[in-house]
């Protein structure tokens, strides 16, 4: 076979870029869908911002891991610096002020954050000596790492992107090998903080999607819409769905953002059942190909860069998913590689990058137990 295939091509991740193509052809198709057929007004962008950041993928698994080492911490500062600008002379947006725009260039500094975080905790925890793991000296300067960023992200305001910085930056710390007691503790005071932060932290409108999230038929015209009518587009597509371009809550407006958060609602009401296991056993095709380039790093950098990453993509799908199901409040993250949206396709888009140069790192390993 390796006579026939070139070895370049052999070489590639196609076990996770099968389930990838597959994902962003079936989104282009909801997509449309989602526009009353109408293939450029949503699905046309979506196919070229993938096209340009595969390339960019492709570009960022060339690296060298000592490049990546050495950009970990001024990549670092640089998209914290962006955060700050944002806070002087961004653009407002849907309420937040979360954008920079320079001439034509429009750039959301908090998604580059994500992978920012993780590639800084990695760092520090590869140049950290092991037995240090254990200490307070893993913990504060890894906090301020995640923390910095968050309380920014957080003044925008930014709930659901500040929870993927803590979720990506707190599995890589996991991961790290910190005493799982610190997560315990961690989990227990949050809890306990959980009623001072709704009343203190949170913003009206962010009360009052936590409050309709645990009773949505509390108010099902008002604040408790969304969530009411996803389901019924999810629970009337049935096990194969209306069909394509036949969705009823879409194209008569009573889902909201059909082609962005409420995607997967879309997606459910024309393809049913079948449509929504194909999307789930992608996304775990490729999460499961993310861990197992973790799990087969040969060092320290290469597994915190790879689990963090993956870590990710993971938060972005399950939130979706639990969003649109009622299971979890609504927070405006879309589902990566199905959803319309330039911001989430380049964060993804940088994940997939980082596991695809970690698994040329793996690939291009001394084997061990062999001789040189």
């Amino acid at each position: 076979m390796s006579g026939i295939v070139p070895a370049p091509v052999a070489r590639q991740p196609w076990q996770m870029l099968f389930p990838l193509f597959g994902l962003i052809a079936f989104g282009a198709l909801v997509l449309t869908s989602a526009a009353a057929g109408d293939f450029s007004r949503y699905a046309e962008s979506h196919l070229v911002r993938f096209g340009i950041f595969f390339v960019t993928a492709v570009v960022i698994s060339r690296f060298s891991k000592d490049l990546v080492k050495f950009f970990a911490y001024p990549g670092y500062i640089v998209v914290l610096l962006l955060l700050m600008a944002v806070e002087i002379m961004g653009t407002l947006g849907g309420g937040s002020q979360r954008w920079l725009e320079v001439g034509p260039i429009r750039i959301q500094p908090s998604e580059l954050m994500k992978p920012a975080v993780v590639v800084a905790l990695a760092r520090f925890y590869e140049s950290l000596p092991v037995g240090m793991i254990p200490t307070w000296r893993a913990l504060i300067p890894a906090g301020a790492i995640i923390g910095l960023p968050m309380a920014f992200v957080l003044l925008q305001p930014d709930l659901g992107t500040s929870l993927a910085i803590a979720f990506g930056g707190g599995l890589v710390m996991f991961f790290a090998g910190l005493p799982l007691r610190w997560f315990l503790m961690a989990g227990g005071a949050g809890l306990a903080a959980i009623p001072l932060a709704f009343f203190f932290a949170l913003k009206p409108y962010q009360q009052d999607r936590v409050t309709t999230f645990l009773d949505p038929e509390s108010d099902p015209l008002g604040e408790g819409y969304q969530i009411t009518q996803s389901k019924i587009a999810i629970g009337s597509g049935g096990l194969f769905g209306k069909g394509f371009n036949e969705g009823s809550q879409s194209h008569l407006n009573y889902l909201p953002e059909p082609h962005t958060d409420f995607v997967f609602a879309t997606m459910a009401e024309e393809w049913g059942f079948a449509g929504g296991l194909f999307v789930i056993g992608a996304f775990a095709i490729i999460l499961r190909w993310g861990f197992r380039v973790a799990r087969d790093s040969a060092d320290r950098f290469g597994k915190l860069l790879a689990a963090g990453m993956t870590a990710t993509i993971f938060f972005y799908v399950s939130i979706n998913l639990m969003m649109v199901m009622g299971l979890a409040p609504v927070v405006g993250i879309p589902l990566p590689f199905v959803s319309h949206g330039g911001s989430s396709m380049m964060t993804n888009m940088i994940c997939i990058g980082v596991l695809m140069m970690v698994h040329r790192w793996n690939l291009n390993a001394p084997k061990r137990g062999l001789k040189a």
